[in-house]
């Protein structure tokens, strides 16, 4: 039996990655595969960084803590966003290590189809593509709503009464750490 790494993503916490695991489990048994680890994302993977239940099975791939026969993804753009280069990376990081890459929507993804490499580039193409579309027209969007006087961003509420001040930590301890740093260079 097969060992599977599945890997599912969603691209806000609104969105549910079970669609695609119920799926991907009963694809997993058709095929007679057995899953081992699954690793979720509930963020947008608009840029490297952000995908950190990627980075952990790599991890776990590269340093032999686990085997895998299989990486199973519900479609290649569920990988990556970020165009040829960055999708034919991840899949060659994974297949270095004896694991197949395989996505249940692109079936034609099979390691042994003579046509791969060019289905591969051009569906990578495709989600890049459709990535900065969205990313335009959002910005479209908000420079209208800012000419019609929108105010952008959440409501003012009590994490801005001035009464409470919020313990600082992470990046906004970095941020005012900077920003002391930075006035006092300036002399201010």
């Amino acid at each position: 039996m097969k060992t599977v790494g599945v890997y599912t993503r969603v691209s806000s916490e609104e969105q549910d990655a079970q669609n695609q695991m119920m799926a991907i489990e009963n694809y997993c048994r058709a095929q007679g595969w057995d899953i081992t680890a699954i690793y979720t994302e509930s963020e947008s993977a608009w840029s490297s960084g952000h995908q950190h239940e990627l980075a952990r099975f790599l991890e776990a791939l590269e340093s032999g803590k686990k085997h895998f026969d299989i990486f199973l993804i519900f479609a290649l753009d569920r990988l990556s966003r970020e165009g040829v280069v960055r999708t034919f990376g991840l899949i060659n990081r994974i297949e270095a290590r004896g694991c197949q890459v395989v996505s249940m929507k692109e079936p034609w993804a099979a390691a042994d189809n003579p046509m791969r490499d060019i289905f591969l580039a051009i569906t990578a193409w495709a989600a890049k593509y459709e990535s900065d579309r969205k990313s335009q027209n959002t910005k479209i969007g908000l420079t209208k709503a800012i000419a019609k006087g929108s105010k952008l961003g959440r409501p003012k509420g009590r994490k801005d009464d001035p009464a409470k001040p919020r313990r600082r930590a992470g990046y906004l301890l970095r941020y005012a750490g900077k920003a002391a740093r930075e006035s006092f260079t300036r002399g201010k």
